[in-house]
C-alpha cells in the first residue's frame, strides 16, 4: 500500500513508520520538519503544516491510506501561535479535504481517550471535534483512542520529572489522578493493522496498557529509575488550580490552567480494546520494565490487568 502519514516523523509517527515500511508498504512521511528525523532508508518525506491547507495537499495524490498523526501535547501549555482547535481540529479539516480531493479510500485517525466536543479541556474538546469531521467525511476512517503513550522520544515521563522533585515532592491531589500507559512499541503494530485490515473501518477502539497507574506511581518508577526515591505530599486541587490558572500569563511557564483540568479526570479505558487485536493487555509492556526498574512504584498499590478489565 502506499501510506502517507501526517506527522510521520514525531514520536508515534517514526514508531509507526518503521512498522509499516518493515510491512513492506510504501511510506511517505509528511510533517514540518521531516529531515530532521532517523527515518529508515526507502522512507519519502515532504515538508508540510496541517494548518497550511495548500502546503499538504499534494502529498495525498495517490495515496492508498492516510494516517493523521499530528498533535500537541495535552501535557504542556501548546506553544506561542499554536492551539489545540487549529492543529487537531484544523488540521485534521485540511487532513479530511485533501484525502476527499484526491480520492484517498481510507483514514486512520489517532484520536485521544476521553476525546469528547463537550469536553472539560482544550485538547479533549478539539480531539473530539476532530473526530466529529472524520465521521462526517466521504471517507473510510478508523479511530484509535490511546491513553498516554511511553517510549523513546515520549513526553510522560519527562513531564512527571517537570512536575516533581526527588525525595520529597507535592502533587496535585497527592497524585491520585490514574493512567493507563501504553508503549508506543505497543501502539504501533496496532495502527498498523487499522491500517491494512478494512474490518476495522467505521470503529472507534480505546487503547490502554497493562496497569493503571496514579501520577505519584510514574513519579516513584521514573526516580527508582535514576536511583532515587520521593515521596509525595498532597497540594490540594483548589490550591493547586489557582496556582496553574495564574501560570496561563506567564509565558515561560509549560503549565497553565488546562493541565490542571486534566489532571481532575482519570486517563483510562473501561474496557480495554487490545483484544480486538488479538492480543491480551497482560501480554503489553510496563512502564516499570521500559525504565528498567523491577516490581511497582515503592510498593505503591496500583491497578493490573491481572485485578482489573480493563
Amino acid at each position: 500500500m502506499r501510506v502517507l502519514i501526517v506527522g510521520g516523523s514525531g514520536f508515534v509517527g517514526t514508531a509507526l513508520t518503521e512498522e509499516l515500511h518493515g510491512r513492506g508498504h510504501d511510506v511517505t512521511v509528511l510533517s514540518r520538519s521531516p529531515r530532521d528525523s532517523d527515518l529508515p532508508t526507502g522512507v519519502e518525506t515532504v515538508s508540510g503544516d496541517v494548518t497550511d491547507y495548500e502546503s499538504i495537499e499534494g502529498a495525498f495524490s495517490g495515496r492508498d491510506a492516510v494516517v493523521n498523526l499530528v498533535a500537541l501535547s495535552p501535557l504542556f501549555k501548546p506553544p506561542s501561535g499554536a492551539s489545540h482547535e487549529s492543529v487537531h481540529l484544523g488540521g485534521t479539516e485540511n487532513v479530511v479535504r485533501a484525502a476527499e480531493e484526491h480520492g484517498v479510500p481510507k483514514l486512520v485517525q489517532m484520536s485521544a481517550l476521553g476525546a469528547d466536543p463537550g469536553g472539560t479541556t482544550a485538547y479533549i474538546r478539539a480531539k473530539g471535534e476532530a473526530e466529529e469531521v472524520v465521521r462526517d467525511s466521504s471517507l473510510e476512517w478508523v479511530i484509535v483512542r490511546p491513553s498516554v503513550v511511553f517510549g523513546d522520544g515520549g513526553e510522560f515521563v519527562s513531564f512527571t520529572k517537570v512536575l516533581t522533585t526527588p525525595y520529597v515532592t507535592g502533587l496535585p491531589g497527592g497524585g491520585k489522578t490514574r493512567f493507563q500507559p501504553i508503549w508506543v512499541g505497543d501502539l504501533a503494530p496496532i495502527l498498523a493493522d487499522c491500517v491494512e485490515d478494512d474490518a476495522r473501518l467505521g470503529r472507534a477502539y480505546d487503547l490502554g496498557g497493562p496497569e493503571v497507574l496514579t501520577l505519584a506511581d510514574v513519579a516513584k518508577l521514573a526516580y527508582r529509575a535514576d536511583g532515587k526515591s520521593v515521596a509525595v505530599l498532597p497540594i490540594p486541587m483548589p490550591l493547586a488550580g489557582i496556582g496553574l490558572t495564574v501560570a496561563d500569563a506567564i509565558p515561560f511557564v509549560p503549565m497553565g490552567s488546562d493541565q490542571y483540568r486534566s489532571l481532575k479526570f482519570d486517563n483510562t479505558v473501561s474496557e480495554n480494546d487490545v483484544r480486538a487485536f488479538d492480543r491480551e493487555a497482560s501480554d503489553l509492556r510496563t512502564l516499570a520494565d521500559y525504565l528498567g526498574v523491577a516490581g511497582g512504584a515503592n510498593g505503591a498499590e496500583r491497578d493490573t490487568a491481572a485485578t482489573r478489565t480493563a
